[in-house]
C-alpha cells in the first residue's frame, strides 16, 4: 500500500482499501464454484461414505466409481460412458449408493389365475425361489405375499436377497424369474395372460 501511494500520489488508503473490497467480491465470485467443489470433495474424501468401486446413482446419473479427486468425480455408467461430476452436485443432492451393503434385496410380481388355490401357488413360488443359487435364503428369509386383486390374476410380491451390484440384480431376476415359471407349470398351476371376447351382432 506504502509503495502504491508513493508511485500513485493521488491514490489514498481509503480508496486502495475500496478498491481491494471490490477486487475480493469479484474474485470471490469468479472462483465460488471452485472452492465449492473444492470443500466438497474434502468433505467426501473425509467421510468416506462412497469409495471407489461403489455403484452410486446422482440426479439421473448412475453408474461405478472410478476416481473420487478434489474438484472432481469420475463415474463409469453401465454402457461404458464417463461421466465427471462436480463434487458439488454430490454432495448437496440426494446420492444413493447402491452397493453400500453386499447384499440387496430385489422384487417381483408375480400373478396366478383366479381359479387357483392361493396357499398352495404361494408355497410352490417360495420353494422355487429358495432353491436359486443366486438368492441368499439362509441368513435372509424369501418372502411372498398377496398383493392384490388385479384384471385377470391374484398377484404376489415376491421378495428376496441377492448381491448388490446390477449385473447380481440382473442375474437373479433372470434365474428367479424362470424358476418360479417352470415350477408353477410343474404343478399344474395356471399363469393367466388377457383374454378378449369377441360379440358379433348376428
Amino acid at each position: 500500500m506504502i509503495a502504491a501511494i508513493i508511485a500513485f500520489p493521488d491514490l489514498t488508503p481509503t480508496k486502495m482499501l475500496a478498491g481491494l473490497g471490490i477486487g475480493s467480491v469479484a474474485i470471490g465470485f469468479a472462483f465460488k464454484d471452485i472452492f465449492e467443489n473444492f470443500l466438497a470433495g474434502i468433505i467426501i474424501l473425509v467421510r468416506r461414505e462412497m469409495r471407489i468401486g461403489d455403484f452410486v446413482e446422482c440426479e439421473g446419473y448412475e453408474g461405478t466409481v472410478e476416481a473420487i479427486l478434489v474438484r472432481e468425480t469420475h463415474i463409469r455408467k453401465t454402457d461404458g460412458e464417463l461421466v465427471i461430476l462436480p463434487n458439488s452436485m454430490l454432495f448437496k443432492n440426494p446420492l444413493t449408493i447402491r452397493t453400500a451393503l453386499e447384499q440387496r434385496r430385489t422384487t417381483i410380481i408375480c400373478g396366478v389365475a383366479y381359479g387357483e388355490d392361493v396357499d398352495e401357488a404361494r408355497s410352490v413360488i417360495k420353494q422355487a425361489v429358495t432353491d436359486c443359487k443366486t438368492v441368499i435364503s439362509d441368513t435372509r428369509p424369501v418372502e411372498i405375499f398377496a398383493n392384490e386383486f388385479a384384471d385377470s390374476s391374484i398377484n404376489f410380491e415376491v421378495t428376496w436377497w441377492t448381491g448388490s451390484k446390477p449385473l447380481d440384480i440382473r442375474k437373479s431376476r433372470d434365474e428367479v424369474v424362470a424358476a418360479v415359471k417352470s415350477a408353477l407349470d410343474e404343478a399344474g398351476i395356471e399363469i393367466p395372460f388377457p383374454y378378449r371376447t369377441l360379440t358379433f351382432k348376428d
